[in-house]
């Protein structure tokens, strides 16, 4: 089975993370302020591969953060140092996965942003 998982995250006073299944309609959101954009689509990324990291299903992570999915996907170089901790627990929980994909996708397609109201 695949598991189309979307994720968003906001960035400021009113900042938060969380992420959409698209077969099951689960959804999490977490408040959690002060966090840039960035901090916060780490953070909705991470807790998505912690909810399906014993699955045996094939997991496909969406983000509209081009950032992220590239810097988690080796392509774009982290300069940020909380990013690059923030990288290093995802990877940590990538590692375990045998059929994950991390894409991104336009804003105008993500799931979770529309559960987020951004």
């Amino acid at each position: 089975m695949v598991i189309n998982v979307y994720v968003d995250g906001s960035g400021g006073d009113n900042s938060g993370y969380g992420f959409f299944v698209k077969e099951t309609g689960e959804s999490f959101y977490e408040k959690n302020p002060g966090i840039t954009n960035n901090q916060a689509e780490y953070k909705a990324i991470i807790a998505a591969l912690k909810q399906f990291e014993n699955s045996s299903d094939e997991i496909i992570i969406f983000s509209d953060s081009k950032n992220t999915i590239y810097q988690l996907n080796h392509e774009f170089a982290i300069n940020n140092e909380q990013l690059r901790e923030l990288a290093q627990e995802a990877w940590a929980i990538i590692g375990k996965y045998s059929n994950l994909t991390l894409t991104w996708i336009p804003r105008k397609e993500n799931l979770a942003g529309k559960m987020l109201g951004s």
